[in-house]
């Protein structure tokens, strides 16, 4: 399940789930985009040992690791959404969080 919910994540880079889901799902998917920092063969297969989907890797290592390379971690954002009408489960909404170069531009404005 897990698997599943990792490679959706970094598919579509938001899911709503519930809220415990979410708050396990998100040390798996930071050690994932941890691995594509790394960018070597091991950590490619380390990756693919887990995501399984050959184009979420790709993915994985070509645009989320360059875009979170100056980030020390914290990849994801769980924001709580409310409940699940039939069983009241907390839901949440996890994405993964903006490219760190927009930040850096309005910090530069501000500090203009």
């Amino acid at each position: 399940m897990m698997r599943n919910l990792v490679t959706s994540l970094l598919e579509h880079e938001k899911i709503t789930t519930t809220d415990a889901k979410a708050k396990e799902l998100r040390g798996v998917a930071d050690k994932m985009i941890t691995l594509g920092k790394r960018g070597t063969l091991h950590a490619r297969r380390q990756a693919m040992s887990f995501i399984r989907d050959n184009r979420i890797t790709k993915k994985v290592f070509e645009e989320l690791s360059p875009r979170y390379s100056e980030r020390m971690g914290g990849y994801t954002r769980v924001i709580k959404v409310g409940t699940r009408e039939g069983d009241n489960a907390l839901l949440s909404v996890i994405e993964l969080m903006p490219a760190e170069e927009k930040k850096a531009a309005k910090r530069k404005k501000a500090a203009k």
